[in-house]
């Protein structure tokens, strides 16, 4: 026996500890990390290892559980993010033109009812519009709109 002894509630604080830390860092590592210490220290409920064999078993199933994630789990995982929504939420949409710049082909669009949380947007065009022309989405360019002649 070592001078030091991790007995089981010390690998249950650890994972505690790491599955915790994975709520304030979000790379969904230490999550794992935490899982083996909680293996662990279940494994030290029915068994005594050396330090080192403790470390050594902890060490591989942490490195086998981020594979298994990463080849198994996580491809099958959809993205159920919001990102590229903003496109199809937009396109097709018509507004009014109420401000043009010394460009009449950039200015700013209205739309009659607020989209994606804001009724007003910054447009670009390959035509020229005047103020009160009605205008289509047709794409987006970063935060600005690209638009066409409504008929």
């Amino acid at each position: 026996m070592s001078a030091f002894e991790l007995v089981y509630w010390h690998w249950l604080l650890l994972g505690m500890i790491l599955v915790i830390a994975e709520v304030f860092i979000a790379s969904f590592i230490f999550f794992w990390f935490g899982i083996a210490a909680f293996f662990m220290a279940v494994l030290l409920l029915f068994t005594q290892p050396s330090l080192e064999i403790q470390l050594l078993i902890w060490g591989a199933t942490s490195l086998g559980l981020l594979v298994l994630w990463n080849i198994l789990l996580r491809p099958r995982w959809k993205d159920r993010t919001r990102s590229g929504m903003a496109s199809e939420a937009l396109k097709g949409q018509i507004g009014q033109v109420y401000e043009v710049e010394l460009d009449p082909s950039r200015g700013k669009l209205r739309f009659a009812v607020p989209i994606l949380g804001d009724d007003e947007w910054r447009f670009l065009s390959h035509t020229t519009f005047s103020v009160g022309d009605r205008a289509r989405v047709v794409d987006i360019s970063g935060n600005t709109l690209v638009i066409e002649k409504a008929s």
